[in-house]
């Protein structure tokens, strides 16, 4: 059975035109995977990475600070290994700190950083660090969103401008 719909870029043809998450080599390059493929595992890694987000912040709440650090903290990186899938590990380092998303990077860096610091590191004074965590984790969500829309043509600008800001 052929496959058909709008899931199959290769037979799309010129319909879909490369962008620059199309373009350049894989870090799956090696496996030989079509674009539709690669399309495929990069779903996979940001449904999975989402998933261990989703309970590892079950884990918090339920005062398992640790787990939640470690489960967290690999949903992220497996939500961004699944950007080799499209345009590569070296590629996307170097896209991360261009000038315009520069800050958004080290934002959203810093923030796993200090999840891991604040579950390992610092003592759970009157129950606050909990508190602490999903402050972290909030900024760290808030850091990659607007990194996510560096991306976007004019989509920062439309962000601020909903929210009052611009």
């Amino acid at each position: 059975m052929a496959n058909k719909g709008w899931f199959n870029l290769e037979t799309a043809g010129g319909a879909i035109p490369e962008t620059q998450f199309f373009e350049g080599d894989s870090a799956f390059k090696f496996l030989g995977l079509s674009r539709t493929q690669r399309l495929y595992g990069f779903i996979g890694c940001l449904a999975i990475g989402f998933l261990l987000s989703i309970l590892a912040s079950i884990l918090l709440f339920l005062g398992q600070l640790g787990i939640f650090a470690v489960l967290y903290v690999t949903g992220t990186i497996v939500s961004l290994v699944g950007t080799g899938f499209l345009i590569g590990f070296f590629k996307q380092l170097k896209l991360m700190f261009k000038p315009v998303r520069v800050v958004a990077s080290i934002v959203f860096l810093g923030s796993i950083g200090l999840v891991f610091v604040g579950a390992f590191v610092l003592k759970n004074e009157h129950g606050l660090l909990t508190l602490l965590l999903i402050v972290f984790v909030i900024i760290e969500y808030l850091a990659y969103t607007w990194y996510t829309l560096s991306y976007i043509p004019y989509a920062r600008a439309a962000v601020t401008k909903a929210v009052g800001l611009g």
